[in-house]
């Protein structure tokens, strides 16, 4: 009996019936551990889902009601749910998905807080990117009114979105410009040029209409640019920096660049 005693029970640690290898790599593969777990032999069912619930608890559309009378039949199915003896002549209005939303023109306009009247900026898109422009004012739409000037690197009066423009550190105090009232978003909207129609007596017509640049837009430029010359001129270095181009080579890393 004292041996019995001395005899102490060794208690055995549980481990997996499927010994890691690595960590998320098991020995034996997910049908090998399927046969020695026995799963054939247990009776699996996936739990109900919330659309079969409903398919299951559904309430009947008909109900069978006992009729009086000897020809009627003596039962006869009614719809729990009877359709409307009316409809209108018209249908009814529904809202809309935009009901209660804002459309563009109402939109709130916000500017990053680096873009001020003056701000060099970098343009990345269009035919005029990698050039250095000078922001004068931002538009009803959002869009920002930039130039060149057009003498120094031939950027015109023209709009740029804030999402695609680098604003550098460079900054010239145009408080003293005064710009034309009319340079709106309708100023810069694009006219339809007139395609030829082949018509009775103008079978030869197949010059396509060309966009020119009007006398007033000309003018325009010419009102904006004379003001901000002048400023550029007394800053140094800045009609060099407005002229050169944008771009990187190699070596170059955009994100440790200081603009």
């Amino acid at each position: 009996m004292a041996d019995e005693k001395k005899k102490k029970r060794v208690r055995k640690c549980h481990t997996s019936r499927n010994p890691v290898l690595a960590r998320g790599i098991g020995r034996y593969s997910r049908s090998a551990m399927y046969a020695r777990k026995a799963m054939y032999k247990r009776k699996y069912k996936a739990p109900e889902t919330k659309i079969e619930k409903k398919k299951r608890e559904k309430e009947p559309a008909t109900i069978t009601k006992p009729v009086g009378g000897d020809k009627n039949g003596g039962n006869r199915v009614v719809k729990l749910r009877k359709m409307p003896r009316y409809y209108p002549t018209e249908d009814v209005p529904r809202k809309l998905l935009s009901h209660g939303k804002k459309n563009f023109a109402l939109h709130k306009r916000n500017l990053r807080a680096s873009i001020t009247p003056g701000t060099v900026l970098i343009l990345l898109t269009g035919r005029h990117r990698g050039k250095r422009v000078i922001f004068l004012k931002q538009l009803g739409s959002g869009l920002l009114l930039v130039t060149g000037p057009l003498a120094i690197n031939r950027v015109p009066l023209r709009r740029a979105h804030q999402k695609f423009v680098i604003a550098t550190s460079t900054k010239i105090d145009i408080s003293s410009v005064k710009l034309p009232k009319h340079l709106s978003d309708l100023y810069f909207k694009k006219k339809r040029l007139r395609k030829p129609k082949h018509q009775e007596g103008e079978i030869f017509d197949t010059e396509k209409e060309k966009y020119e640049i009007t006398e007033r837009r000309k003018t325009d430029q010419k009102a904006v640019d004379s003001q901000i010359l002048p400023i550029v001129k007394k800053t140094p270095q800045l009609r060099g920096y407005l002229r050169s181009t944008f771009s990187l080579s190699n070596g170059v890393y955009p994100h440790k660049l200081v603009f």
